[in-house]
């Protein structure tokens, strides 16, 4: 403010012309009158993503730009102090169940579509509030506690509604495109496996193949079982890492006859290898019979591929009076034991001493999984003397906690 004379002699206040801007240039006002230029702040960061592209781009102005005008709008909508407690604590307007709805939630759905990760989608929006306030605090001369500060604070809430819509779509594209390429994968691999290992059998079972053709025809069947293992640990794999975990159904059973059943098919797979079956006490409980199964198989077939063959394989259930165990131990080379804390990790080598096994391991990662949705547990222990033994612990009855 400052004085003015007059010619009469009288002196008034005067407020000064950039004051004048100030009263009128609050931040709703601003983001309307300098879209076009937040707009191009934001795009040249937008261009330096290694995502981006010209028909990104193109999108990008159109949903930050809606954005912009849906965050003015809610900066000049007075909000009553249970508003702002709710809209603190992350309440979303936005249907999940249906299509995209808001700038936001398009912007979360194009950035699935286009590849990008979750952190390059938020980078872009942090960009969209730093060019807001940097642009807009560059042209403040003063500033007003009570109202400017408040627009502030409004303008974080609003870009972290932005952020949560942009995270709910960006996810629900994610979980949509996982689940067609788990019904791609699972149908377009699984049918032709099972026409070449049903082929396979039949060729096998009819008793007309020369010696050379039926070890041929042998190899083929045990390799198109493998894969249709690894498509399946595949598959769990996958779910396990969208943070849906391995479905089980519990029913009663006896876990001798998985042990059993899956012993027999490695007998057959695996002619050359021995393998002694131990059963003791009560192996009674509530579990999912076709993953353990899958477990089963899994170790017993780690153990027949990275132990000594000319050393039998010991597999034993032991009944507990709360849970029961299923150890599968085997000769050979001893497991370093700076590995023997990584095993149960995806991607990592399988269960022997060599580290020039360049196979990709999910079979002992989808044990861990399985044992896990169980409430159970599985661990390892390998020495010269013992060889190396892994262990499968499961509670009789699912937990209550």
């Amino acid at each position: 403010m400052t004085l003015a004379e007059h010619s009469d002699g009288t002196s008034s206040c005067v407020t000064p012309a950039w004051s004048k801007t100030i009263a009128v240039s609050r931040l709703p006002q601003f983001i309307r009158d300098n879209t076009e230029q937040i707009l191009s702040e934001w795009e040249a960061f937008a261009r330096a993503l290694p995502v981006a592209g010209p028909k990104d781009i193109g999108t990008l102005r159109d949903h930050a730009k809606e954005m912009l005008s849906v965050i003015a709008s809610d900066l000049e909508t007075p909000e009553t102090e249970q508003e702002q407690k709710e809209k603190a604590k992350g309440k979303l307007d936005a249907d999940e169940a249906g299509p995209p709805s808001s700038a936001a939630q398009e912007h979360g759905a194009s950035r699935a579509a286009s590849g990008y990760t979750i952190a390059q989608m938020l980078s872009e929006l942090r960009a969209l509030r730093a060019s807001v306030v940097r642009l807009w605090t560059r042209q403040l001369r003063e500033v007003d506690a009570r109202r400017d500060l408040n627009d502030l604070i409004r303008l974080n809430e609003a870009i972290d509604q932005a952020v949560a819509e942009s995270i709910a779509q960006y996810s629900k594209e994610i979980a949509a495109s996982k689940d067609r390429f788990l019904a791609i994968l699972g149908h377009d691999l699984r049918t032709p496996l099972g026409a070449i290992l049903m082929s396979a059998s039949f060729m096998l079972e009819t008793g007309e193949l020369t010696e050379s053709h039926r070890s041929l025809v042998t190899r083929i069947a045990t390799s198109a079982r493998r894969m249709g293992q690894m498509v399946s640990d595949l598959l769990d794999f996958t779910n396990s890492q969208f943070g849906e975990g391995i479905p089980i159904t519990r029913a009663e059973m006896d876990v001798s006859k998985p042990v059993r059943d899956v012993v027999a098919e490695i007998r057959t797979l695996y002619p050359q290898a021995t393998v002694r079956v131990t059963l003791d006490g009560d192996l009674r409980g509530e579990w999912d019979s076709a993953r353990l199964t899958q477990a089963l198989t899994n170790l017993i077939g780690n153990a027949v591929q990275h132990g000594a063959k000319d050393a039998p394989i010991d597999v034993a259930a032991h009944g507990a009076v709360n849970d029961v165990t299923v150890s599968v131990q085997n000769e050979g080379p001893v497991i370093p034991e700076e590995r023997l804390g990584t095993l149960f990790q995806a991607g990592t080598h399988g269960a022997s001493a060599s580290t020039n096994d360049d196979h990709f391991g999910l079979g002992l990662y989808i044990v861990e999984r399985i044992a896990a949705a169980h409430g159970g547990s599985v661990d390892v222990r390998s020495s010269p003397a013992d060889g190396t033994t892994f262990t499968l612990r499961l509670p009789r009855v699912r937990s209550t906690r």
